[in-house]
């Protein structure tokens, strides 16, 4: 049976999963890293606190904030 994954779990905790940084990164812990869960879901952790807690994501709930990104809608908040 798989385990379900919550918000605010140690990303430490999140087993059998590869995280991917963007290539974009500028190589000095200004990233985020992204991993797909075996439930289907997408786990976030800050790559500074690779031990921290993860958010974790359905599918169509980061395809939506990928389209805005896409959009340039959160380009305000990176100034």
């Amino acid at each position: 049976m798989a385990m379900t994954i919550k918000n605010g779990v140690s990303a430490g905790e999140i087993m059998g999963v590869t995280w991917v940084k963007a290539q974009a990164s500028v190589g000095a812990g200004e990233c985020i890293e992204v991993a797909g869960l075996p439930e289907g879901g997408v786990a976030v952790r800050n790559s500074r606190d690779p031990e921290g807690p993860a958010l974790i994501f359905t599918k169509a709930e980061l395809k939506a904030f990928l389209e805005g990104a896409k959009g340039s809608e959160f380009d305000r908040l990176a100034v």
